[in-house]
């Protein structure tokens, strides 16, 4: 297998979400977890979407398994490479961008590497370096408050050069609106005044395309999925890929459905408020769920009582308050981490009751049941809302699982409804 484009993203659903755009953009794609054994059945793909669980952990740990994936895709024939992010640049002033970036930086030797999280098409756009989301900058936007990586700064130059070694600039809108010639001008002079990473604005779906082709000239590129999309059709356009018809519906086969929350955005909470009145629903309070592991035994009791009828629904997800309240007592890590290590034994139990059909909603909480339950890959099926692709299990304990990754602020009120009718399990059928 020699690949076209290989990506190296930091967390599961962000993976999901660049896979999904892969895709849909005509490249046979793969999601792996994790950097894949020599022994995994790979189907032929034209690009390859590592994931791993490195937006939140210590730099140098992300670092150190961002050069391994990178080794492993350049290993395969990938000629560039890309470092998925959030599309709200969620990040600490220590890390993980910056340091990722410089690290792939050095080891490809490239000059003024492009950066962005763009993503017109799910509201996030940048201009002259600043992150919107929707009509308002990214910190006055209700994503400001991510409970791991808030993002209190919406000028995307000055937070990366917090956190890179290498220098900053800027490609503003009226140099990427001039086409591919014009940025690549641009570039070469940010080049020749030693910038080493360059934050570049996009409005408009046709500037990421600009933006694609301009970065498949380097060996590395740093950004949201819809950079990924401007890669694909790159690649596509320059014949370098022929396009592949969209993924085909998985077959359906005998199984429980079952819904796991840990997600504490606005749109998770929405969407866990409309699930209650199609569905049952455990909440699970934030600090029961620290106190023990009891927890687990009472919420997989409650599960067999209810998920012979229909699918069920079992969530941690409370509100931003809420959640301070916890991590100012016990510290924020050490809550995340327990959160959804508690979560991840509730999936490991509800496969046992015979689920066959899991939808996950919360990024950290994906990490933490895929790692869990050691699926080492994932085959991409149809969209079940932008950035979330239903996907099914490859090779492994569980085999055929199919699996939905949802971040926690992607998918309409309706998404546990629309994403299990996908799955051919809709609440009520």
């Amino acid at each position: 297998m020699t690949l076209a484009l290989g990506c190296i993203a930091d967390d599961y659903t962000g993976a999901s979400d660049l896979a999904n755009t892969l895709a849909r953009n005509g490249l046979r794609t793969i999601q792996t977890i994790g950097v894949p054994s020599a022994d995994l059945p790979l189907m032929d793909a034209d690009a390859v979407v590592v994931a791993l669980k490195i937006r939140s952990v210590p730099a140098a740990e992300a670092v150190e398994k961002a050069r391994a994936a990178h080794r492993w895709l350049t290993g395969r024939g990938a000629g560039h490479v890309m470092y998925k992010i959030c599309s709200t640049f969620d990040s600490t002033d220590a890390g993980n961008i910056g340091p990722a970036l410089d690290a792939l930086g050095a080891d490809t030797g490239a000059g003024a590497v492009l950066v962005t999280p763009a993503f017109p098409e799910t509201g996030r756009t940048v201009y002259q370096g600043h992150l919107f989301v929707g009509p308002v900058p990214l910190n006055e936007s209700p994503l400001k408050d991510h409970p791991l990586n808030p993002m209190h700064d919406a000028n995307l130059v000055r937070v990366l050069q917090r956190q890179s070694q290498r220098r900053i600039g800027l490609a503003a809108l009226d140099r990427i609106a001039g086409g591919p010639d014009a940025l690549r001008a641009r570039l070469a002079e940010l080049a020749s005044d030693g910038v080493g990473g360059v934050i570049a604005d996009a409005v408009f779906e046709s500037d990421l395309e600009t933006l694609g082709a301009v970065a498949l000239d380097a060996p590395v590129s740093v950004g949201a999925s819809g950079l990924g999309l401007g890669l694909a059709r790159g690649l596509v356009r320059a014949g370098r890929v022929a396009h592949a018809a969209g993924a085909a519906a998985f077959s359906d086969g005998p199984g429980l459905s079952a819904c796991l929350a840990g997600s504490c955005s606005q749109a998770t909470l929405a969407q866990i408020a409309r699930a209650e009145a199609i569905m049952p629903v455990l909440r699970l309070d934030a600090q029961r769920l620290l106190a023990g592991p009891e927890v687990v035994t009472e919420a997989i009791a409650w599960a067999r009582e209810h998920i012979a009828t229909g699918p069920v629904l079992i969530a941690s997800s409370a509100a931003p308050a809420d959640v301070l309240r916890a991590q100012s007592s016990l510290g924020r890590e050490a809550v995340g981490q327990a959160i959804e290590g508690r979560l991840a034994q509730i999936a490991e139990e509800l496969l046992t009751l015979g689920v066959r059909r899991l939808v996950v909603a919360g990024g950290e909480t994906s990490g933490a049941v895929v790692d869990r339950l050691g699926i080492p890959a994932f085959a991409l099926g149809p969209q079940i809302a932008p950035g979330v692709p239903l996907l099914r299990a490859v090779s492994g304990a569980h085999d055929g699982l199919l699996m939905a990754l949802k971040s926690g602020n992607f998918g309409s009120p309706d998404f546990f409804a629309e994403a299990l009718g996908l799955m051919n399990q809709a609440p009520g059928a």
